[in-house]
């Protein structure tokens, strides 16, 4: 599951989106974290959303993980 936010502020005189932040919740099998934590570490590099818009919108994400 993913929770969104994000802001939008006035950019001389544009309404523009300025940031978004990504909540990530996971639920993973018992054993996998270190193959989780390598695919969330390279996250950004293979995301077609967040390569769109890098250096446009202040992107940030953080990820709660559960195992078991």
């Amino acid at each position: 599951m993913a929770q969104v936010e994000g802001d939008i502020e006035d950019v001389d005189g544009v309404m523009k989106i300025t940031k978004i932040r990504l909540h990530f919740r996971f639920r993973i099998p018992a054993g996998s974290r270190e193959k989780v934590d390598r695919l969330l570490a390279g996250y950004a590099e293979q995301c077609p959303a967040y390569q769109s818009v890098k250096g446009c919108i202040e992107c940030s994400w953080r990820a709660e993980v559960v195992e078991g």
